[in-house]
């Protein structure tokens, strides 16, 4: 795994800006148990911090699936089951554990890219989604069809609006009970607007052009690692980038990241802090794997951070639920 950040020595250690905090340590409960099923894609993102794509190997076995749920059924506070990918849809138990997830909390939320429910073997999921009140949280960079295809791939913008007019059809984004959410994610190497403007644009454009609705667009700042930390490096803005982050560092964004609330579970079953840390191979304090937190149980744990962690708490902040200072 390629560090590209730790040995920049003009960036402060994330961990010293806010060592004066008890920021540093999980809360007492966690509420989000995360799930990466793992990296094989349809698609292959320039923004995508997991490097997932076609030739994706890791595959999150049933074993491990069968692990999360004991956990959360060992620990009651945890009311979301965040199930994401890769294009989680492609695991072949995927859609198994998606119902079962449904069965044990109230909301369990898909990441999807939306072209993957177009494609041979997947049609049928969006019916299931809606059948087991799924929320949908669905990736699109942006509302124009020429900045979405540059970031995600020729093509892809048209099959995600035809995708999200499906789930408008099924109700999403219209029955409070069927939760639709859009995610927007920089094309370069600067940040994303308000997250609030940036919805009042999309739900404007998107209804206007295409009649589509939907609930919210989470801002997420891009991290400087995977793909796009290797696009930083080769086009010589890594250090610009990282100084804008860190010169950029909101500390009323810092209590609520959302390592502070969750486990984040790789598709071997090691567990992480959140899906950052995941990419960068940082596990967590303490307990390893899946299989010993169900055994021993879950402890308030000091939290693993790295100079990557600047991308969460910069401006608005950033989370895989969007900005954090709202």
């Amino acid at each position: 795994m390629v560090n590209r950040l730790e040995n920049l020595e003009c960036i402060t250690p994330f961990a010293e800006k806010v060592e004066h905090k008890e920021w540093l340590k999980t809360n007492e409960k966690l509420t989000t148990l995360q799930i990466n099923v793992g990296t094989l894609c349809n698609l292959a993102c320039k923004h995508c911090h997991v490097e997932a794509g076609p030739n994706g190997k890791e595959i999150m076995p049933k074993e491990v699936m069968d692990a999360c749920l004991e956990l959360v059924k060992k620990n009651p506070s945890f009311t979301t089951i965040d199930i994401t990918g890769g294009a989680p849809e492609m695991n072949p138990n995927f859609e198994w554990f998606m119902e079962e997830s449904a069965k044990l909390v109230d909301r369990v939320i898909v990441r999807s890219n939306i072209v993957i429910l177009q494609e041979e073997g997947y049609t049928h999921l969006p019916e299931k989604f809606a059948e087991n009140k799924i929320e949908v949280v669905a990736s699109l960079p942006y509302y124009s069809e020429k900045d979405c295809d540059r970031q995600r791939g020729k093509g892809v913008f048209k099959k995600v609006i035809s995708g999200l007019q499906r789930l408008n059809e099924l109700g999403y984004g219209k029955d409070k009970d069927l939760v639709l959410n859009l995610v927007y994610n920089p094309g370069g190497a600067f940040f994303p607007p308000s997250q609030e403007s940036l919805t009042k644009q999309y739900k404007s454009k998107l209804f206007a052009d295409y009649g589509i609705v939907f609930n919210s667009v989470f801002n997420i700042i891009n991290n400087p690692i995977g793909r796009f930390g290797a696009f930083l490096e080769r086009s010589g803005n890594l250090v610009p980038y990282m100084c804008k982050l860190e010169g950029s560092f909101n500390e009323s964004a810092v209590e609520n990241m959302m390592c502070r609330d969750q486990i984040s579970v790789g598709w071997d079953g090691k567990v992480y802090d959140c899906d950052f840390n995941q990419a960068e191979d940082l596990e967590i304090e303490g307990k390893k794997n899946i299989f010993d937190l169900c055994k021993d149980g879950i402890e308030v744990r000091n939290i693993i951070t790295g100079k990557h962690c600047y991308a969460c708490c910069a401006g608005e902040g950033s989370s895989c639920g969007g900005c954090t200072t709202e």
